[in-house]
């Protein structure tokens, strides 16, 4: 048992071990206990606070990435423009165009209460993307006229494929009701049949990460030369109320405490942000700055933020040449990056400070207790000296 008694010798708190009789409690050291008890205990839920909270710090940086693609997921209600009108376009700075945008984008119709007409969800699916599928060659039945503007022995049995041909042709649609496929489909009666409706427009739409712009816009688009033109035509006389409402406009994944400017717009003929309340073209611009965030778990999030500058032109004669009504999103790329890094406090160190907390006040408790206790010792004597003389 000689390992025990030299670890007995060990021992750094004889003190402690002091008999009771050998003790003595004082008023002064309750209050000092209390106190000191509060105060641990006010550090220690302070220090607990600074443990469990997640701090983020932020860096900037320049964007030297090359070659990526944004992801531009939107969410879009025009309380009054019929589905069958709108057509978005998406153009950049590279050249690149899409016409009708069919990939992940949606479309639902909406009563004149805003209510979803059942069964009305459908993709859109019209664009260049489907021009082979226009093609009838000689061994179809019938082979329907494309007007002058189909290839050779191209076929146009329907109305789309007539408009297709004239969209690749850089054609303007002319009047419909001159059109046999259009006529026989009723495609005017169509129109006519959901005025008064609007439409819930979502999706996502993968740009190249340069400078570009996407809008919806009423009437089917196509390219006359380096002309960027909407068919209205079928719409005459008509006044397109441009109203909306953008629930969602982001680019890229969400993080945590990402703001878009956009979310949640309302331009409604309630809520104007035109004097006089006229139709005509919302453009925004936005400033997109990529953005990296970096998680308490080092996930790492690849996402952009935005801020908007909004602007509006009226409508001043949309059939002869006029401002086009509309949507218009610009967008453009900031060459700076900002990195969003979070931080939390690592357990060593809570422990390490909650060690010093209690051990810090108490030894100051124990030295102010000896201050007040032998002080008061002290002047008990000088006045019992006192007494006897």
């Amino acid at each position: 048992m000689e390992w025990l008694g030299s670890l007995k010798k060990l021992d750094a708190y004889p003190s402690n071990k002091v008999n009771e009789d050998f003790f003595q409690r004082s008023i002064s050291g309750g209050i000092i206990t209390i106190v000191s008890s509060i105060l641990m205990l006010c550090l220690f839920i302070s220090e607990l606070g600074l443990f469990m909270k997640v701090t983020t710090t932020n860096e900037l940086s320049v964007d030297t990435s090359r070659g990526d693609q944004l992801q531009i997921h939107f969410d879009i209600t025009f309380p009054a423009m019929p589905c069958e009108w709108i057509s978005l376009d998406l153009m950049d700075i590279s050249g690149e165009l899409h016409l009708d945008v069919d990939h992940d984008v949606y479309k639902r119709r909406l009563d004149q209460r805003g209510a979803v007409i059942p069964d009305s969800m459908e993709k859109h699916k019209v664009g260049p993307e489907l021009d082979e599928k226009l093609l009838h060659k000689g061994n179809e039945t019938e082979c329907g006229s494309c007007y002058g503007a189909g290839a050779e022995d191209e076929c146009c049995n329907t109305c789309d494929e007539v408009r297709s041909a004239y969209r690749r042709r850089g054609w303007g649609f002319t009047d419909p009701q001159q059109i046999s496929q259009c006529a026989k489909e009723g495609f005017v009666e169509k129109l006519k049949a959901q005025e008064g409706e609007g439409c819930h427009m979502w999706g996502t739409l993968a740009v190249n990460k340069v400078a570009g712009n996407f809008h919806f816009a009423p009437g089917k688009s196509f390219q006359q030369g380096a002309v960027h033109v909407h068919d209205l035509v079928p719409f005459r006389d008509v006044v397109f109320d441009t109203s909306h409402i953008i629930d969602k406009l982001s680019f890229g994944v969400e993080y945590p405490g990402m703001a878009n400017p956009l979310d949640r717009t309302r331009i409604t003929k309630e809520n104007v942000r035109n004097p006089a309340g006229l139709p005509g073209a919302y453009q925004y611009f936005l400033k997109v700055v990529p953005t990296t965030y970096i998680d308490s778990h080092n996930k790492t999030i690849q996402s952009n933020q935005y801020s908007v500058t909004e602007h509006f032109k009226p409508t001043v004669d949309t059939h002869h040449g006029g401002q086009l009504p509309g949507v218009f999103i610009f967008y453009d790329l900031s060459p700076i990056k900002v990195k969003y890094h979070e931080t939390k406090m690592r357990f060593l160190h809570f422990l390490t400070s909650v060690c010093a907390i209690i051990g810090g006040i108490f030894t100051v408790a124990g030295i102010i207790d000896a201050f007040v206790y032998h002080g008061g010792q002290a002047i008990k004597k000088k006045v019992d000296l006192g007494k006897h003389i």
